[in-house]
């Protein structure tokens, strides 16, 4: 697996390459554009060029995520919010095909609270994937792959069962570009145990039997404050969580995923990314 963090990208985008090389990264994921807001400025041709020069200079680490806007939530039918977040999204897959970013990472969606009774979970699926797959057709020459991230399910929120993400990518015409990113944190607090070898494998034959493992591309890495099954979103360091650091090694070890990227998005962000970075690399096997 290809260890990484989630990077700071201020000063300039280009500056977050150099930034995790000296943590130690592999893979990194940053933000492209602004993620409280919905108004994001348009890149300018040499912000452009000093990402594209800094991904020349730093070419060890691959690849690149961008996190898209925590605003973005193609399940709500109100038409005003909808429509922002579609085209928060699309500028999102744009920036990233001028940048030469492979992945945008995004959460599949939430029912507002106002919504929950005027569609159901699957209608709320389905219109995720149809937009999705609008999206994909009106960005069809792009190479960025949309990559949908599992969640502890708080709330309303979509992404905590194996099976919505099946709904999603069912509906999606060019499934080259949808994949999926399982973080750790949020599947152990939706319910999903891989504390053990047998439960482990046993997972992820159940994530292959209805989603397909050729769809798993990336893996965010945090251990979990909270516990089994308790559907909160708590993050917590590697090793000090509830999750403990026998799946880590399981998950850095599996020859399935030797070129995927494995993303850090613990506490205190750069100041415990290399400790938590180091500590992931020592339960790698010689």
């Amino acid at each position: 697996m290809r260890l990484g963090a989630h990077v700071s990208v201020s000063s300039g985008k280009h500056l977050a390459l150099q930034r995790g090389k000296e943590i130690g990264c592999e893979s990194i994921q940053i933000f492209v554009r602004n993620v409280r807001g919905w108004v994001s400025n348009p890149l300018n041709q040499i912000e452009i060029e000093q990402f594209h020069n800094s991904r020349l200079e730093n070419s060890e680490i691959w690849p690149i995520i961008s996190h898209n806007s925590y605003l973005i939530n193609l399940a709500s039918i109100d038409r005003e919010k909808l429509n922002k977040s579609y085209q928060a999204m699309r500028d999102e897959l744009e920036k990233c095909e001028r940048l030469g970013i492979e992945y945008v990472n995004m959460h599949p969606g939430v029912i507002p609270k106002t919504d929950v009774d005027k569609i159901t979970k699957k209608e709320a699926l389905k219109q995720i994937g149809s937009k999705l797959n609008q999206l994909i057709e009106e960005t069809r020459d792009s190479k960025v792959k949309i990559l949908l991230e599992t969640t502890a399910g708080q709330g309303k929120g979509l992404g905590n069962k194996f099976h919505h993400f099946n709904t999603i990518i069912n509906s999606i015409s060019n499934k080259n570009r949808i994949g999926v990113c399982f973080d750790t944190s949020h599947s152990f607090a939706a319910g999903y145990d891989f504390t053990l070898k047998t439960k482990y494998e046993k997972m992820l034959e159940e994530f292959d039997d209805i989603i397909g493992l050729n769809f798993l591309n990336a893996f965010h890495l945090n251990d979990s404050a909270k516990d089994l099954g308790s559907r909160v979103d708590r993050h917590e360091h590697i090793g000090k969580g509830k999750i403990g650091k026998k799946p880590f090694e399981f998950l850095i070890n599996d020859e399935r995923f030797k070129d995927i990227p494995g993303i850090l998005e613990t506490p205190e962000g750069d100041e415990m990314y290399e400790i938590n970075l180091n500590f992931l690399k020592s339960l790698r096997h010689k």
